[in-house]
């Protein structure tokens, strides 16, 4: 189970969490920090002008020293619940890494000079193993850093990183062969080839991410970035240009009043930028970095995150993905005059000692048929195990043999034992290889009895996950080795878009660069060495954390948990981080409307009594109007933070619709929000 995953931030701390992040909000207040946020450092300036005109007017006994000592208050909590947001988000990334730490331990390493048991090793510090070094680790050791099994078998605990209380098998040469520093081998031994350096880990490489989350922006970002400042230096230049044009009006215009005050023009500025959004933008970038942690996946950027929110095209591959990975038995098919029960019989007695899953379930689906019928194996019996070389298993007993193998194997067998191969045989298996299972045909000495049809299971909630993906406009290509006939059927199946079949590493490359050509985004799974040349050239190449070293460098991405599905996953964990800021940046961006009729008449009636028909909220009066204003500008922050950090509701639809549907929430909402909020304050202003 998932449910116990060490990297996660403890639910127990929140409360310590939020004390630590309001502390870090008051310590955020410096023009250092503020200015990496265009949007708040305008804020900030003001703040610290407003609180010298407030000491400038209590000096001088001033009657509006009040009402500049409030705006200049909430200006100052505006910017305290901005940081806070920032902070909040960076706190649960502290606490993950903090997690992350606490693996980590000082081991010592049995050094090799040669990668073969039994060599001598000596004894020595694990943080002083170079990249190319051997080292030896046996049960009960703790792997010291990255590398590669090259020699040796074992079962290694990776609770410390993944959270999956089961081990998972590690072996030299393989497509399993990565074991990462800080996880545990429990059985049996490994000679492992050290690829990181030491402080350069996968999971010092973990942490210095989660614990950098707050300094990385992705171009989106940026882009959103440059126009929220863009918004606020024209809001700036307009707000700055309003005061002369008041100072004419009252002085040479014949109007009566009074010029409007900086204090007004600061609180009308403040509540015109988009400072909601420029509040919650960072907040909205880290979260989304911890959303994907929690479904344990670690990006090496956020860039990689966004490029999985516009995602076009999944490349996946068929075993473990689309299919559960291990072909199982669904049907017996004897020839001629054998039985259906015979054939069963000795089909199971032919896979007693094929220990593949395949073997274990034909001897399962002949114990099903043969559920009334006792068949003990006999005593006297040689069991033949399955054999990559032979591609067949079997059992000798009384002068009986009995053999279970691929139809080309058994087509030989059958040869070389003076029989002959029935036409009805070929039929059957032509018929079983045509709707994309794999035939195995059953024979006691020279006489076929039979074939044994194992199919691919496709998972049953993968089809619906795919309509899903269709009606986002995300188009599925299922990657399979199988012939075109075999792909064919599975990928009718499960309901992909299309399908690669025969694929080696440079079609897989080849299909990459065409829909990349054609403009698409690309994604997809991985975890071989040769899928390193496709994952490097996906805009999203997930590995598994169970791949090798070179398929870990390859990918931007890596599933802690090895699921290929968990793409589909990391998709909505894309599109729901772009959804999120969008839908912020509409509700901020709508909230102005409301300002408007609150702030703008109220700031100017002074000078243009008429703009009072323009108070259609019917505000107490332009004091209380502008505070409220400043009020809602500030609460509505703290208000939007548990959002920005969960995420707005993921659904999956059509581009078009998620906005329209987006805009009609957020942006409406912007809109009504204000009016509702600012008249609420007002009349608590009023009755205060």
């Amino acid at each position: 189970m998932n449910s116990m995953r060490t990297h996660q931030a403890p639910r127990l701390g929140w409360k310590q969490q939020i004390r630590d992040a309001l502390g870090d909000s008051v310590r955020m207040l410096t023009p250092w920090k503020q200015w990496h946020n265009p949007v708040m450092f305008v804020v900030y300036v003001g703040s610290w002008l407003l609180l010298a005109l407030f000491v400038r007017d209590l000096v001088r006994y001033s009657s509006g020293a009040l009402f500049t000592g409030m705006i200049d208050l909430w200006l100052w909590l505006t910017l305290l619940f901005a940081n806070f947001a920032e902070a909040l988000a960076e706190r649960q990334g502290q606490a993950q890494a903090n997690s992350l730490r606490q693996t980590r331990q000082e081991v010592r390493a049995k050094k090799l000079a040669q990668p073969v048991f039994g060599a001598a090793s000596r004894e020595v510090a694990g943080g002083s193993l170079k990249k190319g070094d051997f080292i030896l680790v046996e049960a009960g050791d703790i792997l010291p850093a990255d590398g590669e099994a090259v020699v040796g078998i074992a079962a290694v605990d990776e609770s410390a990183i993944t959270g999956e209380s089961a081990p998972v098998i590690r072996e030299g040469g393989g497509d399993h062969s990565a074991v990462t520093g800080g996880t545990r081998v429990i059985s049996d031994w490994l000679i492992v080839r050290v690829t990181g350096e030491a402080g350069n880990s996968f999971l010092d490489r973990m942490i210095a991410m989660v614990e950098g989350a707050s300094r990385r922006k992705t171009p989106n970002e940026i882009a959103l970035s440059i126009l929220l400042a863009v918004l606020t230096l024209v809001f700036l230049v307009v707000t700055l240009s309003l005061y002369p044009f008041s100072w004419y009006s009252v002085h040479y215009a014949a109007h009566s009043g009074h010029v409007i005050s900086i204090t007004v023009l600061v609180a009308l500025l403040v509540c015109l930028i988009p400072t909601t959004i420029g509040a919650l933008l960072p907040a909205i970038g880290i979260a989304g970095i911890m959303r994907l942690l929690r479904a344990n996946v670690v990006a090496t950027s956020g860039r990689s995150i966004e490029a999985a929110g516009d995602v076009d095209v999944l490349l996946l591959d068929k075993t473990g993905t689309i299919t559960y990975g291990n072909r199982e038995a669904t049907a017996f098919y004897p020839v001629a005059d054998v039985t259906e029960e015979q054939l069963a019989t000795a089909a199971r007695r032919a896979s007693v000692a094929d220990d593949t899953p395949e073997g274990k379930s034909i001897v399962a689906l002949a114990q099903r048929r043969l559920v009334d019928r006792e068949d003990p194996i006999p005593s006297d019996a040689k069991q033949i195990a399955f054999s990559a070389e032979t591609r067949m298993s079997g059992m000798d007993w009384g002068g009986i043999r009995l053999r279970k193998g691929a139809p080309d194997s058994m087509r030989e067998w059958v040869s070389l034992q003076g029989g002959s191969w029935p036409d009805d045989l070929a039929f059957t298996i032509e018929r079983i290889a045509g709707r994309g299972a794999t035939p195995l045909v059953v024979c006691e000495d020279r006489q076929t009895l039979g074939v044994v049809e194992l199919k691919d299971i496709v998972k049953g909630d993968i089809k619906a996950r795919f309509s899903e993906l269709r009606e986002m406009g995300i188009r599925t290509i299922m990657i399979t080795g199988d012939n075109p006939l075999t792909a064919a059927s599975i990928a009718a199946e499960a309901g992909v878009d299309g399908f690669l079949a025969e694929a080696k590493p440079e079609t897989k490359l080849s299909c990459i660069r065409k829909y990349q050509g054609e403009g698409y985004m690309l994604a997809m799974t991985g975890d071989g060495t040769n899928d390193a040349p496709a994952l490097a050239q996906a805009d999203v190449g997930l590995c598994m954390a169970s791949g090798t070293q070179a398929a870990r460098e390859a990918a931007n991405m890596v599933d802690l948990d090895s699921n290929p599905t968990k793409l589909l996953e990391i998709v909505q964990i894309g599109k729901q981080l772009l959804m999120t800021r969008g839908a912020l940046t509409t509700f901020s961006v709508a909230n102005d409307v409301a300002k408007y009729f609150a702030i703008i008449p109220a700031a100017f009636v002074s000078t243009y009594p008429q703009l009072e028909a323009l108070n259609i909220m019917d505000l107490s009066s332009p004091q209380n109007a502008i505070l409220a204003a400043v009020i809602f500008n500030a609460l509505i922050i703290p208000l939007l933070i548990p959002l920005a950090l969960k995420g707005i509701k993921f659904k999956a639809d059509s581009a078009q619709r998620i906005l329209r549907r987006n805009v009609w929430i957020y942006g409406l909402g912007g809109i009504i929000a204000p009016f509702i909020g600012i008249k609420l304050i007002d009349v608590l202003l009023t009755l205060l």
